[in-house]
């Protein structure tokens, strides 16, 4: 692995049948990732939470597994708000733009392709109807609880504003759930539940950004691999959510590209 990777994704000559079902052969030979820490202290996380990568030269596979004593999930419409609960989430970085996926227990997807306001331009690459800003869900956006005082219009990023597309649908995106234990029943604890993605590699194309798809021998790509617990406390919710994920940010804002995960593409 290169000395700035954090994680290490192996190549396979296979595909994998997305059903949830993580203790398939495949991914016992994958390079699972230490457990996730906290998102802004950077400590240990407090529910186990580890991810694996693999990929061929159609997709790109990407695996959850989540400690969780009650599993819950209520929101069943696609592109729900899914981090009012509790989810795992994956953000893809195209330098210029970046995805975002979050999948609840009950494998509800909530989908956004953000680009970067300054990187939209007119007749430019990204000028198409499919990112049409006069869409009714293309949405301005600063960032992660930074609209206030000076922050208001542009947020927090020295960057500023992103366009985000909430009607996006990932092009073949397949998902699928597993709960080990029983959903929505806190009469017993539960062991946890996992999560299985597949995107195709063709997807990613605007993503790459001129990078070679499928990626060669050593390429890195930026990814935010990520959890929210929703926690109550004598009745109350805790806000924010707790958040875990693979790299700590040091602040409470998953937004921030910088502080991503580096993913090393290896065959």
């Amino acid at each position: 692995m290169m000395g700035n990777a954090d994680y290490s994704a192996k190549k396979i000559l296979s595909s994998i049948i997305v059903d949830g079902n993580i203790q398939k052969e495949i991914w016992q030979s994958a390079n699972w990732s230490k457990r996730f820490v906290d998102m802004v202290t950077g400590k240990p996380g407090m529910y186990n939470t580890q991810a694996a990568l693999l990929w061929n030269d159609t997709h790109l596979y990407i695996a959850f597994t989540a400690e969780e004593p009650f599993v819950e999930a209520a929101l069943t419409e696609r592109d729900s708000i899914i981090f009012l609960e509790n989810d795992l989430e994956l953000f893809i970085d195209g330098r210029d733009c970046y995805y975002e996926l979050e999948v609840n227990a009950l494998n509800t997807v909530y989908e956004v392709f953000f680009i970067w306001k300054d990187a939209y331009k007119k007749g430019g690459k990204f000028d198409t109807a499919q990112f049409d800003v006069h869409h009714p869900q293309a949405y301005t956006f600063g960032g992660d609880y930074d609209r206030s005082g000076a922050s208001f219009w542009k947020g927090t990023h020295p960057r500023g504003i992103r366009w985000a597309f909430t009607h996006f649908d990932m092009a073949g995106l397949q998902t699928a759930v597993q709960v080990e234990g029983t959903l929505n029943d806190n009469n017993d604890i539960d062991k946890g539940w996992s999560l299985e993605i597949a995107i195709p590699w063709s997807s990613l194309r605007l993503l790459a950004t001129g990078r070679a798809i499928p990626p060669n021998n050593g390429d890195v790509w930026n990814m935010f691999l990520g959890r929210f617990q929703k926690l109550m406390q004598d009745g109350i919710e805790l806000m924010p959510h707790p958040a875990m994920a693979l790299n700590s940010h040091g602040i409470y804002d998953t937004h921030l590209v910088e502080k991503w995960s580096v993913v090393e593409f290896v065959t």
